[in-house]
């Protein structure tokens, strides 16, 4: 059976940080390699609140202050920050953060970690493929453009 993704490894910026290279490499106890290979706990279990748009929130700071679980949530939704990082994504990994927040906004976290899980599955173990290599860092298979 598939080991479901923590609600806790969803940022608030919509960033699934259960397929993020930095937190695969730290689940999967990957040697650190400066400037190759960083590990991450993700933003929530770090206390962190979304690495990336926390300090530039337009809302009063109300993510920094823990008021808002989701940047959908806010007033300014999707901000300028926010579309500048889902850009990026879009363009480097097919992956768009407003996407999924809207998606957690109309279904619901666990609909949505469902429907997460199913799509970076890896077929070879059932580990979680990598958004930013394409790789299983649990059967060490590439799966995708960088092969």
């Amino acid at each position: 059976m598939m080991e479901p993704i923590e609600k806790q490894l969803v940022a608030p910026c919509g960033m699934n940080c259960a397929i993020c290279s930095g937190y695969l490499a730290f689940k999967n106890s990957l040697p650190k390699k400066p400037g190759k290979v960083s590990h991450c706990q993700g933003c929530r279990p770090r206390n962190k609140q979304c690495a990336f748009l926390k300090k530039r929130c337009r809302d009063g700071q109300r993510l920094l202050r823990g008021e808002i679980d989701f940047c959908f949530e806010c007033n300014h939704f999707p901000c300028p920050d926010l579309q500048g990082l889902d850009g990026r994504y879009r363009q480097r990994y097919g992956m768009s953060m407003i996407e999924n927040l809207l998606e957690i906004r109309k279904d619901g976290l666990q609909k949505f970690l469902a429907r997460q899980r199913r799509k970076y599955r890896c077929p070879g173990c059932g580990g979680l493929i990598c958004i930013h290599n394409k790789k299983c860092y649990v059967c060490d298979t590439i799966h995708g453009w960088n092969e």
